[in-house]
């Protein structure tokens, strides 16, 4: 396949409703583990996610992360790699904590996230886990987002990127899309079900 088709194919996939990716790392343990296949969808729009929502997005700007120029080859290759769900390494994929405006914070004197002043049950998170060994306690600005992963204490997140520009807010430009459902391993097959909501379900205060 001629380099500029690739690209045209990669683009294509990009664009489509629905689009598959792998899991790499284990820092979305239990719900995914490291070699799940998923199907992420952009039917959700940004504005349209809710507090507990899994989504991949391109941490690149979000966290810092160095996007140095490739040679042809590897181009070719990283893109043919996204055709079959292993996109980039600036992909990411976390748990949506904060909605632009939400003030959260972590954690209260029982040792759970609060998201305006609600605590949050958080099920998803990894057995044996603290909600945050670091402390934290930010707002969310508008158009941004705030996300965790669920084995906690093995995710680089929202949290390690405090002190970094943007202090560690993911832009709803960013996300690739939400979730959808794992299709492999296919003993694990199924939907991916949003997390709980704070008891207030508070609305948003930076829209």
């Amino acid at each position: 396949m001629a380099p500029a088709a690739v690209l045209l194919a990669v683009v294509a996939v990009r664009a489509l409703l629905v689009a598959p990716f792998s899991i790499p790392s284990g820092s979305m343990e239990p719900t995914l583990e490291v070699g799940d296949r998923i199907l992420v969808t952009r039917a959700t729009a940004p504005d349209g996610l809710r507090r507990g929502d899994v989504v991949v997005f391109d941490a690149a700007r979000a966290f810092g992360l160095a996007t140095t120029g490739h040679g042809v080859v590897a181009s070719i290759g990283e893109a043919l790699g996204t055709l079959v769900g292993h996109g980039p390494e600036t992909d990411y994929v976390k748990r949506v904590i904060g909605l632009p405006g939400d003030h959260v914070r972590c954690c209260d004197a029982a040792d759970r996230v609060v998201v305006n002043d609600e605590p949050v049950d958080e099920p998803y998170v990894y057995p044996g886990d603290r909600p945050s060994d670091h402390p934290f306690d930010v707002v969310v600005p508008a158009g941004s987002f705030w996300v965790l992963g669920d084995h906690r204490s093995a995710s680089a997140d929202s949290r390690a990127h405090l002190g970094d520009p943007g202090g560690g807010m993911v832009p709803g430009e960013d996300i690739i899309g939400q979730v959808w459902m794992r299709y492999w391993p296919l003993g694990r097959a199924g939907r991916l079900a949003s997390g709980p909501q704070p008891s207030s379900a508070s609305p948003r205060n930076g829209q």
